[in-house]
């Protein structure tokens, strides 16, 4: 059995922690505090990290980590992509500029978006569908990246497991193309 690490990301509210819960076999470990920003209308919020583990049907094991969203916490996110296999940016289309909190992330990561495989969660696009996918995707390339882009609703167990599958896609991709 391998371990791996996969990292959630994304403003706060996007869902990194809803997203870990409904996916993880054991419940998440949460670093949740009263959430004191009232621009955003949630109760709680994470100050260090969310934690979550799901077992792949090849028996390896993924070990899911949820960032912190305020940027105030961005010293946590270098140190917590370390080591890292994968990121998954969570954004929450429903907000006032969802594609300048993209821009945050994109340059957050930037070092190890060069690297790693990454897929773009777009949360609310139904409620909410400017921009939609098409521009995100538009927009990623004219900053030099080619990234899926899904709609994902993270309560839900199977988008959640789609952008795990689409992650873990292009790191089966990128292996097949240093065997050559």
């Amino acid at each position: 059995m391998r371990e791996y690490k996969i990292l959630f990301t994304g403003t706060m509210g996007a869902g990194k922690t809803t997203a870990i819960a409904a996916v993880s076999e054991v419940p998440p470990v949460r670093t949740d505090v009263a959430n004191t920003d009232t621009s955003v209308a949630k109760a709680t919020t994470t100050v260090g990290l969310d934690f979550g583990v799901m077992t792949l049907d090849s028996g390896d094991r993924l070990r899911l980590f949820g960032t912190p969203g305020q940027a105030r916490f961005d010293f946590l996110w270098g140190i917590l992509a370390q080591n890292a296999l994968g990121i998954v940016v969570l954004v929450d289309n429903s907000r006032p500029t969802p594609l300048e909190d993209l821009q945050a992330y994109i340059d957050g990561f930037e070092g190890q978006l060069r690297t790693l495989p990454c897929v773009i969660g777009v949360g609310r696009l139904p409620s909410h569908p400017s921009p939609g996918i098409d521009d995100y995707a538009t927009w990623l390339g004219a900053r030099g990246f080619a990234l899926p882009v899904p709609e994902v609703d993270v309560r839900e167990r199977g988008d959640v497991l789609l952008l795990l599958d689409t992650l873990l896609a292009q790191v089966e991709a990128d292996m097949v193309g240093t065997d050559d």
